[in-house]
């Protein structure tokens, strides 16, 4: 199965968003790692759809579904490399 070059720009975008989200939030909230992860995936999750359903409203760019769960799983890995980074700490 080929992954389409677009819906790897989605995923690298994801990645950042997970990696800056997390490490910005477990500054910020240190011991509260649970609601840290929580408001991560769900700032990835808005931005990412939130971002689809612009393209849908405006008519800019193209609406696809694929493209926000792709940068979703991004946000998922690049959280999970900053909740490694820190357990090592």
């Amino acid at each position: 199965m080929k992954i389409a070059p677009d819906k790897w720009k989605h995923f690298i975008v994801g990645i950042f968003l997970g990696l800056i989200f997390q490490a910005v939030l477990l500054f910020f909230m240190p011991g509260q790692t649970g609601l840290t992860i929580i408001l991560t995936l769900s700032i990835v999750i808005v931005i990412s759809y939130g971002f689809e359903l612009f393209s849908l409203i405006t008519g800019m760019g193209h609406y696809e579904l694929m493209d926000a769960v792709a940068a979703v799983i991004g946000g998922v890995i690049g959280q999970a490399a900053v909740l490694i980074c820190f357990s090592l700490l």
